[in-house]
Order: C-alpha cells, then sequence, then structure tokens
C-alpha cells in the first residue's frame, strides 16, 4: 500500500518528509483552495517544491482550477493533479493540454457519491474517495468502496488517523491519504509523521 502526505506548507516539514527512510509515494500541496489553513501562496509554492523530488510524487490538490491558475502552475514541478469539483469532460481537456496524471477527488456521504467513479475511469489514473469536509477532518464510511473493481486505482482520505491498524484498509484501498491527523496546533508533528510512515512500513513488509 502507497501513501499520499497532503497539505505540506513549509520547506522544513517537506525536506524531512523527502529525506525519510520510507518517504510516501505522493506529496500533495494545496494550490488554490483559499479557505484550507494548508494553502500556499503561488510565489511561495514555486519555490518551495523547486527541489529534488527524490522518488516521490509531487501532487498539485486544485478545487475547481479556471484556465488561468493551470496556465500559471503548468511550468512548476508536479507529477499529478488532483482535482476537486472538475466535470469529467473538462478533466480529459486539462489532462490532454497538461500531460499530467489526474487524481479525480470525489466527496462521498453515500453509495450514490461513490457511483460517481464511473464517470473517470477512462480518464483518470488515481481515484481519490473523499469526506465532504474538504478543509476539515471528517469521516465517512470507508466500507461505501469496499466492492469497487481492482481494475481502478483507488486513494482514500477522510480522518485516517497517524497510529491506526492500518491493516483494515489494505484491502479496501491502494493509497492512504492523511493530512490532518499528522498534525499537533495546525504544524505537522515529526513525531506522528514518522511512526505513520514506520507502521507502512510494516504493514508492507508482512504483506
Amino acid at each position: 500500500m502507497e501513501a499520499k502526505i497532503c497539505g505540506i506548507k513549509d520547506e522544513r516539514t517537506l525536506n524531512y518528509i523527502l529525506n525519510h527512510n520510507y518517504s510516501p509515494k505522493f506529496i500533495g500541496f494545496i494550490c488554490n483552495y483559499k479557505k484550507s489553513k494548508r494553502y500556499i501562496k503561488f510565489n511561495y509554492l514555486k519555490k518551495l517544491i523547486d527541489t529534488n523530488k527524490k522518488n516521490t510524487n509531487f501532487v498539485a490538490v486544485l478545487v475547481k482550477p479556471d484556465k488561468k491558475f493551470l496556465e500559471k502552475i503548468k511550468y512548476l514541478k508536479f507529477d499529478y493533479y488532483q482535482l476537486y469539483n472538475v466535470s469529467p469532460k473538462k478533466t480529459k481537456d486539462i489532462k490532454k493540454r497538461y500531460k499530467k496524471k489526474i487524481i479525480t477527488a470525489l466527496t462521498i456521504e453515500s453509495k450514490f457519491d461513490v457511483k460517481k467513479y464511473n464517470q473517470y475511469t477512462n480518464i483518470s489514473d488515481i481515484i481519490l474517495f473523499d469526506s465532504k469536509g474538504y478543509e476539515k477532518s471528517m469521516s465517512f464510511d470507508h466500507l461505501l468502496i469496499k466492492n469497487l473493481p481492482n481494475t481502478i486505482k483507488k486513494m482514500l482520505a477522510g480522518n485516517i488517523k497517524y497510529n491506526e491498524k492500518l491493516d483494515n484498509y489494505v484491502k479496501i484501498t491502494d493509497i492512504i491519504d492523511i493530512s490532518g491527523s499528522l498534525e499537533t496546533s495546525g504544524k505537522k508533528d515529526f513525531k506522528k509523521i514518522d511512526i505513520f510512515l514506520k507502521n507502512l512500513k510494516k504493514l508492507n513488509d508482512k504483506n
């Protein structure tokens, strides 16, 4: 199982994660959603991610991005665009125009929300099933995605705890996406990050 640590907004935390012995496959940055306390202004974002990514993928987290903003970030070192509130047609256009891999983020409350993934299976590289909370760490019933086909690469977010028993997730998702749980007083906590990444390594070694 892979991991994405999201909401990175400072150089010290980014360097800690990149240099960790078990660094995650994905690191996410909140690019245009100003309501989030993890939002990063463009000029700082540009400087922050101009670094050696090593073996990680940098993810631009984008909520309903307009063309002007997409043009602004197109030369930044992002591997994936994670899109919220973007139609299948527009998602396809963005993928084609900017030649980025796509994570389609669906916010889930019921099984009817889950079914929307069908509209994106031929476009998106990964489908993220997230809570309705956006900037808040809310949860939903993760078992709603349990029986989805293995043909789609699934990412799961929504109030997952840094020290949780991750075995519970192996059968339902390919990637764990975690952010708020890794924080103490609104800042990423290196001890929590370390515990999470080591637990994930133990799980993968066991399986």
